[in-house]
Formats: structure tokens, C-alpha cells, sequence
């Protein structure tokens, strides 16, 4: 069990964690949830030890393994897939002990350790979960900084999730995740078999993944059961029995301050007022939930525009030249439309963002606009590139230098930066509110449409569902890319997978294009013309020979793995003990035996990844 107890942490001479309590059940799935700046990463990193608190402890069983992601990503000429292997250190120091150890005996013990831990099929493990976080083969072998740091980053939650701690502590893992990566990660975490605790403003993982939410407000702590809707209603429940218990203490210290006033002077009644005085002063005052303004986003509404805003025509979009990274492109944007681009990270969504935002010109092909048409485009890039020195006032008034003050101010309130909140140097804001000043930069000039490149990375929960409720008030258009699936299904109304080079509408639903990457369904809205129905029947007589073969050769391999199994038992039966050892492995030196059967379980390893390859081939053809 993880016990915080009393922890207090006070940073700076703030109070960030406030005699917090709780207990997280063993083998839980918590979701560490809170508003930003709340202090969830400040309690992961007191749950590893990289904080020390100034009260209260956090307790957990002896040699409990944590396994928490470093801020500094990893780098060198190591490949992705060496990277993760190497995060299990136990297994690569038996590995070198076995190559070492003259002690028959140690030996021995060490192989039995090995085959516990399942050591000699950690590469294809290792190799399935980086291509879950979208690396493929090629991708594996290369040297890790030839990658950007996003990509970086997925290396290193890959290298956390093999190692298998027996606390496993997640803070926004999906920041560097596309909506595919996602998916495949929301699933491994599902069947993560130890305790879990990941601070996330996914709304679809907390409901998938979780069965618990620890509530953080305030420096206190609330372990709540169930997922995030269940937290979301109980929540609500508390709300509403808080303001009532508000209301009727109002109405009770009205009550006595009324009595007070009235017969303090009085002589008859100057005792009774001063208990009541007393009753007022001991009263603890019931605070109820507060309108948060970094919940503010007010986009202003474009003035009217003749459709189509955008048009393209056999398009081609690059970088460099005859190098389109799409092409044959043909959409249509109009100003009622919501549009979410669909597809794997490098698959071209930002690039044809840049097209469709005027920052790239087509390379082949044609691309229609309105003159009058204004576009807002959002990415992290501009968040990053903020001013920390500067106020968000300032950087209102270098975008808006020909407005007026008050016309400044007011589009900074649109987005909750009022009052003091305004003369705040942006260094000193949290991550939701310099995308919150990112937005209202973009947005002054009331855009005909809205570019949104990974709107939510820096927002909470709520501040989410407020973007959520703004761009759906929002009258002009929007172009979404966002991992937030619960934001893309609420948002939008249209669907453009980016893929293959190329763009298109997909006619299905989220959850279709949900089934098909976990592999449970196919895409719809495909319009390549139908084989005739003579060419249908020679396809289905040649995938019937290739069926008969990939079966042939599946029966073989099926063969060799259950050779291989039975030789690498007898070697480990020999391993453990020399001496009670028979047949071909009696009386071969320990040294030998550790060769053989780190041969037999290469060859294995190869067996049962042949066999898989074809189970798959199998499983395409049917």
C-alpha cells in the first residue's frame, strides 16, 4: 500500500501540499487529478524521493520498485529499442553474470533467475511496445539523437513500461503521444499488472484506464472510487451540499449579527449578544466552489464571409522541392465547418495545417481563398516562444499596437486575464494559462476560421471542457488536431484522415476510426472502384493456395517451437542441477550448458516470431 501521510510541502514560501493524506489501495489504478499549479507533479516527485517534505512521510512496502519518467530525455548514439532493453538492469547484469560466473552453482541460480523474469524474450517485448509509441523497425535501429525530443520522450516512457516497476507513476504521458499511441497505451496500462498512479487531463483514459481518482485542492487530498465521471458526479454531489450548508451558515451568521447589533447596548440583554458575538468569532466559514478565471475562453465571433472559405484542387504541399509530403488533395472548408485531421504523427496533419493557414504554399495544384478571410493558428510553438520577462498585457499591446487600451484589456478578459492577472510576468504562469494568452494573441482579430494544433497539451480537465464549450459557441470555422478524443467527439462534425500521403473525408464515426487502429474494424467512405466479380474469384482462389501454404509452413513452425521449448527445459533442468542431468546434456561443463541454451533460446525466440509472422499473414488472408 502507498500511504501519504500529513505530507507538507511549501516551495518557495508557498504551501503547495497541506498536511495531505491518503491511502492508494495495492494493485490500484489512481488518477491524480487536480486545476494546474495545484501541485500533482510536486506529490509524484515527493513519492520518489526528489522532493523531501517539510511534514508527514510517505510510506510503502520495503523494496518496492517506483518507476518515474526523468525530466531530461535520453540521448546518445543508442538505439530506441537498446534504450528500453536496458531499463531492466537486472536483467542485463544476470546476463553479463552468466557470461562471467565459474561458480557452477551460481551459475545455475543465475539462469533460474533468468527464466523467471522471462529474459530471452525481453527484444520482441521490448520491440512490440516502442512500435505501440510508433516506432517502426527501421526507427528501432536508429541512434536516438537523430529524433526530436517528443520523440525522445516516447523512448523513455517506453523504457519505464518495460522495466515494470511495482509502482508505476505517470505524469501526462500523452503529451508526446499522437491519438494512435494513445489508444495502444490507454490499453497497456488496462492490463498494467501492478499499482498505477497517473496524473492525466485525458477524460477517456481516467474513464478506461482508472478505478480510482485522488483529488488534489487546496494542498488537500480526496480519494475518491470509480472513474472520472463517477468523480464528476460525486464531485457535483459535494457541490451541491456545500452551497446548501453554505447558505443555511449565511443565513445563520445574518441571524446572529442582526442579534448582536440589536442587543449589544442593552443591559438585559448585553450577555446574550456576547455569546452570540462569541458563536460568530468560532463560526468556521464554509467556502464554497469560486468561479475559476482560468476556466475563461471567449473566442469573438467573424464577421460574415461567403462560402468556401478555402478550397483545394489536386494540391501538393512540402518542405522541399518535388518532396510533397501530400498530395492529390482536394477539400473544401466552409464557415459552419468543424474539421478534425486524423493520423499518426508524421503523417503530414500539421503540414497540411500549415497550407490551409497560408504558412506554406502548394507545391502543384491549386488553393482558393477569400481575400477577406483571417485565419488564428495555434500551436506549442507558440506558447513556447512567450516572453517570460513580458506581462500579458504587454504582449497584447505589441499585437495590438493600433487599439486603444481599453480594446486590449478587453480581449484579455475574453480569456481571463483580468485585473492583476494581466501585469503577471509569464514566467510566473502556469502551462493552461500561457496557451490561454497564446490563444486570445491569435484571436483579436475575430478569425474566419481557427487552426488548432494540439490546443489541450497544457490544460486540465475543466479547463478543457471550458475550450470545449467556447469553440462550440465559436461561430466561425475550426481545423482540430488534438489527441483528446473526448474533444475531438464534441468538437467536430467532420473527419480527414491524413495518410498514405495524402488527405481524404472519413465517413465513419470516432469510434469506428477508433476500432479500426486497435484493429476491430476497417475504414469506411472507401471509394477505389470494385473488382469485377471474374477478378473477386481468381483473388479468392489465390488467397485459398496462399491460405494452404502459410498453414504448411505455420504447422512446421508450430513443430520447431515445441522442439525448441523442450530443449531449452532440459537445459534449464540441467542448469539448476549439473549433476542430476541426463541424456545429451550428463556431464557437459556448466560453461557449455549456459552456451547451449543461450542458443536454443535465440533460436526459439526466432521460432516463435516466425510463427506469429505467419498467424498474422494467416489472419490477413481470412
Amino acid at each position: 500500500m502507498l500511504t501519504i501521510n500529513g505530507l507538507t510541502v511549501r516551495l518557495g514560501g508557498r504551501t503547495i501540499l497541506d498536511r495531505a493524506t491518503a491511502a492508494v489501495p495495492p494493485g490500484a489504478r489512481v488518477g491524480l487529478i487536480g486545476r494546474n499549479g495545484a501541485g500533482k507533479s510536486t506529490l509524484m516527485k515527493a513519492m520518489i524521493g526528489e522532493l523531501e517534505g517539510d511534514e508527514g512521510s510517505i510510506e510503502m512496502p520495503r523494496r518496492t520498485r517506483l518507476g518515474y519518467i526523468a525530466q531530461e530525455a535520453p540521448h546518445g548514439s543508442a538505439t530506441p529499442l537498446e534504450t528500453v532493453l536496458a531499463a531492466d538492469v537486472e536483467r542485463l547484469e544476470l546476463l553479463q553474470e552468466s557470461e562471467n560466473c565459474e561458480d557452477p552453482d551460481r551459475l545455475g541460480d543465475v539462469y533460474e533467475r533468468l527464466i523467471a523474469i522471462d529474459a530471452y524474450t525481453a527484444p520482441s517485448r521490448a520491440s512490440r511496445i516502442l512500435i505501440g509509441l510508433g516506432f517502426d523497425e527501421e526507427m528501432q535501429q536508429r541512434p536516438l539523437d537523430s529524433f526530436s525530443g517528443g520523440w525522445k520522450m516516447r523512448v523513455a516512457l517506453g523504457a519505464l513500461l518495460f522495466s515494470q516497476p511495482d509502482v508505476l507513476l505517470l505524469d501526462e504521458p500523452s503529451n508526446h503521444l499522437d491519438l494512435e499511441a494513445t489508444l495502444w497505451l490507454e490499453n497497456f496500462l488496462k492490463a498494467y499488472p501492478a499499482t498505477l498512479v497517473v496524473i492525466s487531463h485525458e477524460r477517456d483514459l481516467l474513464n478506461n484506464v482508472v478505478d480510482h481518482i485522488l483529488h488534489l485542492q487546496g494542498g488537500k487530498l480526496t480519494l475518491y472510487p470509480g472513474a472520472y465521471d463517477s468523480f464528476e458526479r460525486q464531485r457535483a454531489e459535494r457541490a451541491t451540499q456545500l452551497a446548501a450548508a453554505k447558505a443555511a451558515q449565511d443565513a445563520q451568521r445574518a441571524r446572529l449579527q442582526d442579534y448582536v447589533a440589536r442587543n449589544s447596548a442593552r443591559a438585559s440583554t448585553a450577555r446574550q449578544a456576547q455569546s452570540r458575538a462569541k458563536m460568530l468569532e468560532k463560526m468556521q466559514p464554509i467556502t464554497a466552489l469560486i468561479e475559476d478565471p482560468s476556466l475563461s475562453f471567449d473566442f469573438p465571433d467573424p464577421a460574415e464571409l461567403k462560402p468556401p472559405l478555402i478550397t483545394l484542387d489536386l494540391a501538393a504541399v512540402g518542405y522541399a522541392a518535388d518532396k510533397p509530403v501530400l498530395s492529390r488533395l482536394n477539400l473544401r472548408i466552409d464557415p459552419d465547418d468543424r474539421v478534425a485531421l486524423l493520423g499518426r504523427n508524421g503523417n503530414g496533419k500539421t503540414t497540411l495545417a500549415r497550407l490551409l493557414a497560408a504558412q506554406l504554399p502548394p507545391m502543384e495544384g491549386e488553393m482558393f481563398s477569400s481575400g477577406q478571410m483571417k485565419v488564428g493558428y495555434f500551436t506549442q510553438y507558440q506558447v513556447e516562444e512567450l516572453s517570460s520577462e513580458d506581462t500579458p498585457l504587454e504582449h497584447m499591446t505589441r499585437t495590438m499596437k493600433d487599439k486603444t487600451p481599453g480594446a486590449v484589456r478587453a480581449q484579455l478578459g475574453r480569456f481571463g486575464f483580468s485585473g492583476p492577472r494581466a501585469t503577471q510576468q509569464v514566467g510566473k504562469l502556469s502551462g493552461g494559462e500561457r496557451a490561454r494568452l497564446a490563444l486570445a494573441l491569435i484571436t483579436y482579430e475575430a478569425p474566419h476560421i481557427l487552426i488548432l494544433d494540439e490546443p489541450t497539451n497544457h490544460l486540465d480537465v475543466d479547463a478543457r471542457e471550458a475550450l470545449v464549450q467556447a469553440l462550440n459557441d465559436y461561430t466561425g470555422a475550426v481545423i482540430l488536431i488534438s489527441h483528446d478524443r473526448h474533444m475531438v467527439e464534441l468538437t467536430a462534425d467532420r473527419l480527414v484522415l491524413v495518410d498514405g500521403g495524402t488527405a481524404r473525408n472519413y465517413d465513419g464515426s470516432m469510434e469506428d476510426y477508433i476500432d479500426f487502429v486497435l484493429g476491430r474494424n476497417q475504414p469506411k467512405g472507401d471509394d477505389r472502384p470494385r473488382p469485377s466479380k471474374k477478378d473477386r474469384q481468381a483473388a479468392a482462389a489465390d488467397a485459398r493456395e496462399e491460405a494452404k501454404r502459410v498453414k504448411a509452413e505455420m504447422a512446421a513452425a508450430e513443430k520447431e517451437v515445441a522442439r525448441l521449448t523442450a530443449r531449452c527445459e532440459k537445459l534449464d533442468a540441467a542448469l539448476i542441477d549439473p549433476a542430476g542431468a541426463s541424456g545429451e546434456f550428463a556431464r557437459i561443463p556448466a560453461g557449455e550448458l549456459a552456451r547451449l541454451r543461450g542458443e536454443a533460446g535465440q533460436e526459439l525466440e526466432a521460432a516463435e516470431a516466425s510463427w506469429l509472422e505467419l498467424g498474422e499473414q494467416l489472419e490477413a488472408l481470412a
